[in-house]
């Protein structure tokens, strides 16, 4: 497979969205925060940082975002090594997104950014 990996991002679970946003602010250099909810989550994009606020219990954790140029070369690699797909592809605001438990169980959200 070419490489499909653009970047990826930590996923960080917080309590108080306001409070941890300027120590990561500062951690990745003074970059933009893009804030957008997700279901019941309020959600901040800090460069490298995706910090979550929101009713963590009821979630599955996940290790990372994985941002790629393609979901169904991911699709066709889970497939094939019989991972779980948690979440099917879906449309949210920022493009699409699977969540899958890979076979060694971690748990990885893919995101197809829109263009």
């Amino acid at each position: 497979m070419i490489n499909n990996i653009q970047a990826m991002i930590a996923n960080v679970r917080v309590g108080d969205l306001e409070q941890a946003i300027p120590l990561y602010k500062e951690l990745a250099g003074d970059p933009e925060v893009l804030r957008f909810p997700y279901k019941d989550f309020q959600l901040a994009l800090v460069g490298p940082f995706l910090l979550v606020s929101g009713p963590h219990d009821e979630n599955i954790a996940q290790n990372a975002t994985v941002l790629v140029d393609s979901l169904d070369a991911v699709l066709a690699a889970l497939e094939k090594a019989g991972a779980n797909i948690i979440d099917a592809p879906t449309e949210v605001p920022n493009g699409t997104r699977l969540v899958a438990q890979h076979p060694d169980g971690s748990v990885f959200e893919y995101l197809q950014p829109r263009t």
